[in-house]
């Protein structure tokens, strides 16, 4: 069955979560903290797999699949360390569909799992840090590196005839790997960043941080944040007139983000991680039927990272962590039958007659290696109060 481990009540998913634990995973994400708008869309996505995969009998002849929450804060290092350990030591998670953000995703990694023995997969852990980073294996990511994301918005926003910019960015691994990667491929183009600001999240008031960036100029303001603070401070921006040009990245893509900053989106350009296709488009039907939000943040990347770790115990023939992490890359990736959202049951029973497959997945999954994805990015613009999309990259 599903657990939280939260101070709040547990609410199951769907229908139901597994009847029984026989093989548990955990799910690691920032149920409180600055992106706690948007991780129960993650959640119900991953657990969806599982739920898709048990529907259809389980995994290994009829082992079903049950999963527990646990809260990373996504700040807090330590936190998010106890939860792992929790998730392993005390529910006997086999894997982690997790963390979320990058600094307590790294610090779970290499204080925890790694010494655990136990593989994650971050649906949203974006820093370019982790692609050099040794893991033994045992850390696969379903969301390409910001390394690229900064580049594609540092093309978008010179395109569109903004050549001087001020930056501002959460004080964190992601925000900082982010926002180096950008002034690196804006400046490398010829744009001129007049200055940048990092700036912390869930504070009440960012009129100082707003007025440090004004005074510098710049035609307008990047900010590379999360739904919460990065909201506020863009809100904060454009109320105090200080500019009326915003680009962000996929950390504030959310419709919770145009719910708090109401008129002062508009006209917003943004990237996020996404594909157009039948990955994706299977992907939204399978959310439309089970009542899951699926165009928000990284829903489609944890959907496919849950995915993964399941078609990884089948394709070992075990549920153990040593069979997931030998696995992962083999189902993910070509040759194989490629398989979709809603195909898992599909895609098991390759398996089990001793086939190959190459999971597409909501995102039209490419893993390069542990620790990377190759990944693609929509390019948006919010226009009357939507996320319109303009092309992917």
């Amino acid at each position: 069955m599903r657990k939280l481990l939260l101070a709040s009540t547990a609410v199951a998913f769907g229908a139901g979560a597994a009847a029984a634990d026989d093989i548990t995973f955990g799910v690691l994400l920032g149920f409180t903290g600055p992106i706690e708008s948007v991780t129960p869309h993650m959640a119900d996505s991953a657990e969806m797999a599982w739920q898709e995969i048990n529907d259809a009998g389980g995994l290994l002849d009829g082992q079903m699949i049950g999963w527990t929450r646990a809260d990373s804060t996504c700040l807090d290092a330590s936190a998010a360390q106890a939860a792992a350990e929790r998730l392993i030591s005390s529910d006997g998670a086999v894997a982690i569909m997790g963390a979320d953000c990058s600094g307590v995703t790294m610090a779970v990694l290499q204080n925890v799992a790694m010494s655990a023995g136990v593989p994650m997969i971050s649906p949203s852990a974006t820093s370019p840090a982790f692609t050099t980073t040794d893991s033994n294996g045992l850390f696969f990511r379903t969301s390409p590196s910001d390394a690229r994301q900064g580049a594609v918005l540092a093309g978008i926003a010179m395109d569109r005839g903004f050549d001087t910019v001020a930056v501002t960015y959460t004080n964190n691994d992601y925000g900082a790997g982010f926002a180096n990667s950008f002034i690196e491929n804006f400046e490398a183009a010829g744009g001129t960043v007049t200055i940048s600001v990092p700036h912390e999240d869930a504070r009440g008031d960012y009129s100082a941080e707003v007025g440090t960036l004004a005074s510098a100029g710049g035609d307008a303001l990047v900010i590379l944040g999360y739904t919460d603070g990065g909201g506020a401070m863009l809100r904060t921006a454009w109320e105090l007139g200080a500019f009326d040009q915003f680009f962000i990245g996929d950390g504030m893509f959310g419709q919770e983000l145009i719910e708090a900053t109401g008129e002062a989106i508009e006209g917003t350009v943004g990237t996020l991680p996404g594909v157009e296709g039948p990955g994706a488009d299977a992907f939204a039907a399978l959310g439309e039927a089970n009542n899951v939000v699926t165009d928000s943040s990284f829903t489609g990347e944890s959907y496919d990272a849950a995915a993964l770790l399941a078609l990884a115990i089948e394709a070992a023939g075990e549920a153990t962590p040593e069979g997931i992490a030998a696995n992962i890359l083999n189902v993910a990736n070509a040759p194989g039958e490629e398989i979709l959202p809603g195909e898992l049951a599909r895609g098991l029973e390759i398996l089990r007659e001793g086939g190959e497959i190459n999971y597409i997945g909501a995102t039209d999954v490419d893993l390069v290696g542990p620790g990377e994805a190759a990944g693609n990015f929509r390019e948006y613009v919010v226009e009357d109060g939507q996320f319109v999309t303009v092309r992917f990259h």
